[in-house]
């Protein structure tokens, strides 16, 4: 085995192996947990920021092992693969630091933890897949070890909600591996990238190819949340912070935005999937679900599910972008997967904060928050104010590049589609920022559960502080040639060889 091979293996197992471990701890083995989790995280962004820096510099990482004749298990590192592949590995070091913090003095962290790190090697292992079938494999591995973190807490609401999580992944993933085990028999083995093989079977077969793209497409659509297949996102809520911040942030939702990229960019390619007609449903799906998330959001008040909602809209504008040929809207669905997760995970947070600190759960005991923590509710608005659209905030060049590329491709209803989300986005957000930091507490005073230097436990309120500096630096400096941008606009660049 070649050492670039052993790489992508060992980002792999940096948090499988600290999972397995985990569960044969007792549960009063804080410290060995606490150990594990962190230094697994910590190795799984080295190792990655390792392989990251060897393929810019020219160097090749794959690994492929023959399971049967023409069926493999391949890892391969591109581009877009590891930018996932990063977001998911830093996320999840900042995620582990808050979940520790979070969970002190809670039940069952020895499941929860072994479970989390299983999480995060289903994420690397689909953002380092070399072939749809490892794709599948990884994919499906997700939904069975974050079942156990969305029924974290144990009782009816959480159980129900795990049951009504299963129906939808499990039945995503079932149309999905009918898509995929058609795609194999019709063309082979398929890696990612080999968009010639279904290009020279489109003549003879249009009718299977459009099938079978739809079936993988709505398989994928339930983890992305796209109407009408988002109906397990909100409920899943019920879980604790960090289980939120991870499923919004890095694992199961972006696992489906991700999945619907490759689909289009790297299994079809962008020729046969214009030639086959398939973007023009994606793109109105797509739309209408942006739009659909934020009305939904706009009527909450419980925090969390308006972040779902605003999730569900969120998401879309990926699934939109890679919909709306060209390269600019292909930057802004890319550099959104990134830019989405560091700007959710901070939201979340800072609800999880909220709870944690006050026991206010709701948007309408937020007045005044702000004043009682700063910190928190000042990563909350640069967050807000990046999914709004407003620069130099990350949020606002996603959208930037998005409603170039619309208008670039000559898609000018995709252009008010994001200015009306925009506006959506600022009706449900903005009041909660204006209750935070200019209203008067309405409610009888409350004291904080935590009696402490800060104004909430350090490890919750490091994360939110430094993931709300990430929102904002992503912004600030999007033109450097190392940000999400740049990178975004490489792999852009090279879908669309022959446009300037």
């Amino acid at each position: 085995m070649e050492t670039n091979s052993l790489l992508l293996i060992l980002i792999l197992i940096s948090s499988l192996i600290p999972g397995i471990l985990i569960l044969l701890l007792d549960e009063a083995q804080a410290f060995q947990r606490n150990f594990l989790n962190l230094f697994g995280a910590v190795a799984k962004v080295a190792l990655v920021g390792w392989v990251f820096v060897g393929y810019m510099q020219g160097e090749t990482y794959a690994f492929i092992y023959g399971l049967a004749p023409d069926l493999t298990f391949a890892l391969k590192a591109d581009k877009m693969g590891l930018l996932f592949a990063a977001l998911s590995s830093v996320l999840w070091l900042v995620t582990t630091l808050y979940a520790i913090g979070y969970l002190k003095g809670g039940k069952h962290q020895r499941r929860f933890f072994a479970f989390f790190s299983l999480c995060v090697t289903s994420s690397t292992g689909i953002a380092l897949s070399g072939n749809v079938v490892t794709f599948f494999v990884f994919y499906e591995f997700l939904t069975l070890s974050t079942y156990p973190l969305v029924v974290h807490r144990g009782d009816d609401k959480a159980v129900e909600a795990g049951r009504t999580y299963l129906w939808y992944t499990i039945g995503g993933g079932t149309v999905l591996f009918l898509g995929v085990v058609a795609l194999f028999v019709l063309a082979g083995p398929i890696y990612f990238g080999q968009t010639e093989i279904i290009a020279s079977l489109v003549s003879e077969n249009t009718l299977q190819l459009t099938l079978i793209f739809f079936l993988m497409l709505s398989g994928l659509a339930v983890k992305a949340a796209i109407f009408p297949l988002h109906g397990w996102l909100p409920i899943s809520m019920v879980a604790p912070a960090p289980v939120s911040a991870l499923l919004h942030a890095v694992a199961v939702v972006k696992a489906g935005a991700f999945g619907i990229a490759r689909l289009v960019y790297d299994v079809y390619g962008i020729p046969t999937s214009e030639e086959l007609n398939l973007l023009t449903p994606l793109a109105i799906f797509a739309g209408f679900t942006i739009i659909y998330g934020s009305v939904k959001a706009f009527y909450q008040d419980d925090f969390k599910k308006l972040l779902a909602y605003s999730t569900v809209s969120q998401l879309s504008y990926i699934a939109l972008g890679v919909a709306i040929t060209g390269v600019l809207s292909a930057t802004g669905a890319v550099v959104h997967l990134v830019h989405q997760g560091i700007m959710k995970i901070t939201m979340f947070f800072a609800a999880g904060n909220v709870a944690e600190t006050y026991g206010f759960y709701r948007i309408s005991q937020l007045n005044g928050i702000g004043r009682k923590m700063p910190l928190t509710m000042g990563a909350f608005t640069i967050a807000a104010f990046g999914m709004i659209g407003l620069p130099p905030i990350a949020g606002f060049v996603s959208k930037w590049y998005l409603g170039l590329g619309a208008v670039e491709a000559g898609s000018y209803w995709v252009v008010l589609v994001l200015l009306a989300s925009s506006a959506l986005n600022a009706a449900y957000f903005l009041p909660i920022v204006y209750r935070a930091w200019f209203c008067e507490p309405d409610q009888k005073e409350v004291l904080p559960k935590y009696r402490g230097p800060f104004e909430a436990k350090a490890l919750l309120l490091i994360p939110v502080v430094l993931t709300g500096l990430f929102s904002l630096a992503a912004g600030l400096f999007a033109g450097s040639n190392y940000s999400p941008l740049a990178i975004a606009r490489e792999i852009a660049e090279k879908l669309y060889p022959n446009l300037p």
